[in-house]
């Protein structure tokens, strides 16, 4: 596959991550991981994993999020190509409802993807405790899960 065709995939797998997320498809979301796919967190509150090893984790990982969180539109999106044509830098926001209190909210996130012929086997997370804090009255989705 040439370096087009590599980068035309990266994008394609970053289009379906975002539409999943809009579809508040958290399990199709995860479905897009390579099964040795890792997702990991750069910026994380104390408690919160730093890292997922494999689709299975990232699907436990997510699936409860939108017991907490409803997206409704990506906003603010900029994509950056990188030397890697494997590797997109996505900065983006999304807009929704939390669903415990009915308020609309905005988190930012900056998104280091890696897809190879499997799926995406790397995804670098950066988003802010403090903003998930602000929204969801907690640091992350570790407490959904327990």
């Amino acid at each position: 596959m040439d370096d087009d065709a590599r980068r035309r995939r990266a994008h394609a797998a970053v289009d379906a991550v975002l539409d999943r997320v809009l579809a508040h498809d958290m399990a199709g979301f995860a479905a897009l991981w390579a099964p040795d796919g890792t997702m990991t967190f750069p910026f994380v509150a104390p408690g919160s994993p730093r890292a997922l090893a494999g689709r299975d984790a990232v699907a436990a990982y997510v699936a409860g999020y939108n017991e907490l969180l409803l997206p409704a539109a990506v906003t603010d999106e900029v994509r950056h190509t990188t030397g890697d044509p494997d590797t997109l830098v996505v900065e983006f926001a999304v807009r929704g409802t939390v669903v415990a209190t009915g308020t609309d909210y905005t988190l930012r996130y900056v998104a280091v993807v890696t897809v190879g012929p499997d799926g995406i086997t790397g995804y670098r997370d950066h988003w802010s405790p403090l903003e998930a804090q602000q929204v969801l009255g907690r640091t992350g989705l570790v407490e959904a899960a327990r």
